[in-house]
């Protein structure tokens, strides 16, 4: 039996959007698009699921990711490679506005459905191609990860202690930005088919998203040949800017990017004769005095309670946050207040909690109508929609096609 659908007055109600994509960006990206309105339907291999099904932790066997990054998407089971699963994957086109691919450059062609026939097909279609490296190039055809565009992207080399080695994140940071990415692109392009009236085609690799959001080190190359340092938790644009102990053995972070606030933290500690040399007029020129600026911040910290810390930052109106645990996350009053975090009916485990869609639009807030469903739940449901009838489902099921 199909899921009911997300409420029919979202924003992008009345797009249906497919998802062939895997791990993880193009996955994310659909989410998103679905968390506000959109129809998404997933399409997986037929004996070979999303491996994000698989990833991360379980529960009862149950995998909790994709419970998340499965949610307002229908399932169904399709072989691309097979001629039946082509015909079967060419009837959701027809009815699709957005296609998400992130198949290595030229498997999409090798299987008879390039951009051409596709467009043949639904001619209004927008293709979205995530891919590690883009659809030319000499890296085109490597295997492409979040990891290898951390690491290419610079984001490896500036992160980490000064004497320490270049750092990764713990988790999918490159897919996470690049979802983002992709789900503008498919809106840029969707604003764009409905000027011209014709789909196109977004080239997306997840190193390009990685390199937006990392500063100017490109142009810092260029005009000045220096290379951003690893700082660790400091910062060589200003200071304090750190991650502080309090006598509870917390964490808090502080940062003064603003010189407003730089001068009431410094106050605050007991310090504001700093705010009287020359070198603290500028964050280049704090930063240059870290030592001296952290050991009063830091000192002051560590004689406090982390509950006391804050509470003194916010009276003086400085910049400071606890350093959250995901059960710091769920019961922060702040994040829930404003839907941050949701509690979703889910057919396995009663109720769960997740994090809620990106943002509040009006009053057409998202909606997140069901967490991530079992592998080809809905084929039969979709395909009788597209007008197959059972007998023909059984027929495709027995052939491998879904």
């Amino acid at each position: 039996m199909s899921v009911s659908r997300n409420r029919e007055d979202g924003p992008l109600s009345g797009l249906t959007v497919i998802d062939a994509s895997t791990l993880f960006a193009g996955p994310l990206a659909a989410m998103h698009l679905g968390d506000f309105g959109a129809r998404v339907i997933k399409v997986e291999h037929p004996s070979k699921p999303d491996p994000s099904r698989g990833h991360g932790a379980a529960k009862n066997g149950v995998n909790l990711w994709w419970k998340t990054l499965g949610r307002n998407k229908e399932c169904v089971t399709c072989n691309l490679s097979s001629p039946s699963g082509k015909d079967v994957f060419l009837r959701l086109v027809e009815r699709a506005d957005v296609l998400i691919e992130n198949f290595r450059p030229g498997t999409l062609e090798r299987w008879g459905l390039d951009p051409e026939v596709l467009h043949e097909r639904n001619p209004r279609l927008v293709l979205a191609r995530v891919t590690g490296f883009g659809q030319f190039g000499p890296y085109a055809h490597r295997p492409g990860f979040g990891t290898l565009a951390e690491s290419m992207s610079g984001f490896a080399s500036m992160t980490g202690e000064p004497d320490g080695p270049p750092t990764l994140p713990p988790f999918g940071l490159a897919d996470g930005i690049t979802s983002l990415a992709t789900a503008y692109a498919v809106m840029t392009a969707l604003h764009d088919r409905d000027r011209t009236g014709k789909g196109g085609i977004v080239d997306l690799s997840i190193l390009e998203p990685m390199l937006a959001v990392l500063g100017p080190q490109i142009s810092r190359w260029d005009q000045l040949r220096t290379i951003q340092p690893r700082t660790g938790n400091r910062s060589s644009n200003n200071a304090p800017r750190n991650v502080y102990r309090t006598r509870d053995r917390q964490w808090v972070a502080v940062s003064t990017s603003a010189q407003s606030i730089a001068e009431r933290v410094v106050d605050l500690v007991g310090r504001p004769d700093f705010i009287s040399e020359p070198w603290f007029a500028t964050g280049a020129g704090r930063a240059a005095h870290v030592e001296e600026l952290d050991e009063a911040v830091g000192s002051w910290i560590a004689q406090r309670d982390r509950d006391d810390v804050i509470a003194a930052f916010t009276q003086a109106q400085a910049a400071i946050a606890p350093i959250y645990t995901a059960e710091d996350i769920v019961n922060d009053p702040q994040l829930n207040a404003i839907g941050a975090i949701q509690k979703i009916e889910d057919n396995d485990f009663g109720q769960m909690l997740m994090q809620g869609p990106l943002f509040r639009y009006s009053e057409k807030d998202a909606t997140i109508s069901f967490t991530g469903r079992a592998h080809g739940a809905d084929t039969d449901s979709v395909l009788e929609e597209l007008g197959f009838n059972k007998a023909d489902i059984n027929i495709l099921r027995t052939e491998g096609a879904i």
